[in-house]
């Protein structure tokens, strides 16, 4: 009798997703939180609201992934901080909704189960979770041969948040309110598509010197997203936060004006800051004109706080305690979206 086919002959091996949820089982246990209940292994993860401290809880959930920066990492090597970016991105627009991010959950699938790159990714996100006080309780590890290309794979992050009833944001925007911009350092998770066109222009490889910084031209373009939940999460419990806005896709143009009553615009002064570098190579590379650069990338500024003028100098001294650049951008006026004074380039 011939022996029968085996899964791990289709190319699935199921020893090999096994070993990887023991091997990443220390690194969720490092974002064990108020609220953790359960470990990685179950059909699902439980959570503990009223452990966590909450009395008359809103939920809140955020979903991402880091788009095409992905491919920088797989054809580079450098997969340990990709998951990082895979957090913030989540966990930096629930905080702007005014909740405190609970519980991360993560899905990866590849063509074939590579443990120890997978683990390394892993590790990544854990080190995200830990930065932003949530728990990483489970995910999902997916082997599916024949739809993924030898390396590649994809990730995808889902983030569950808390707030007390009625303390959800935006709030009380007003004309007069004060823009405080929070550094960026470097394109965080948008804009890659065209970062790649960009380098392909440029005639320059990934392990190129890197033209604007220390390194080579992948590590630095790999700089993980910033994450600020937990400076952010001071701010607004320190009062005078009206509203904050992630600077993601669509860049300073687009994102504000999501956070903005009918009948209110951002008033930004480009002057009151430096172009970081990178920005500045990609503009003169690829030629950009300022409106363009200003709807693709964050431009150096990855969160903006809607703040009371009168609390503006309290909130900036506190988010300077705790370790951020803080940029006084401009106002909220009467118009519609935002309104650019001055120039970045």
């Amino acid at each position: 009798m011939t022996n029968g086919l085996t899964y791990a002959q289709a190319g699935v091996d199921i020893d090999a997703g096994n070993a990887l949820v023991e091997r990443i089982k220390p690194a969720a246990k490092r974002t064990t939180r108020a609220g953790s209940m359960s470990g990685l292994g179950g059909f699902g993860a439980l959570f503990d609201l009223k452990a966590a401290g909450y009395t008359d809880p809103i939920l809140v959930a955020a979903t991402d992934g880091v788009g095409t920066k992905l491919r920088i990492a797989i054809d580079t090597g450098n997969v340990d901080t990709i998951g990082i970016d895979l957090v913030a991105m989540c966990v930096n627009d629930l905080v702007c909704q005014g909740a405190e991010p609970l519980l991360f959950l993560d899905y990866f699938a590849t063509g074939k189960l590579d443990v120890d790159q997978a683990a390394r990714i892993i590790e990544g996100i854990a080190t995200g979770c830990e930065q932003s006080g949530c728990a990483l309780i489970g995910g999902e590890t997916a082997e599916m041969p024949g739809m993924y290309h030898k390396g590649d794979f994809d990730l995808a992050g889902f983030a569950v948040g808390a707030m007390e009833r009625g303390a959800d944001l935006p709030a009380g925007v007003a004309a007069g309110d004060v823009l405080l911009g929070l550094a960026s350092n470097g394109v965080h998770s948008n804009g890659f598509s065209f970062v790649r066109k960009v380098v392909e222009l440029s005639g320059l490889g990934w392990d190129a010197a890197c033209p604007f910084a220390e390194g080579t031209l992948g590590e630095a373009l790999l700089a993980p997203t910033r994450l600020y939940v937990k400076q952010a999460l001071a701010a607004i419990r320190a009062g005078g936060v009206h509203a904050l806005a992630h600077i993601t896709g669509g860049g300073l143009t687009e994102n504000p004006p999501r956070v903005l009553p009918e009948g209110l615009a951002c008033e930004i002064d480009l002057s009151s800051w430096q172009l970081p570098p990178v920005f500045r190579w990609m503009a003169t590379q690829a030629n950009m004109a300022q409106p363009e650069l200003l709807k693709t990338f964050n431009c150096g500024i990855g969160m903006i706080l809607v703040v009371a003028a009168d609390r503006a100098e309290a909130l900036t001294t506190l988010l300077a305690a705790a370790g951020e650049t803080v940029i006084p951008l401009g106002r909220v006026v009467e118009g519609e979206g935002v309104i650019y004074k001055g120039s970045l380039l």
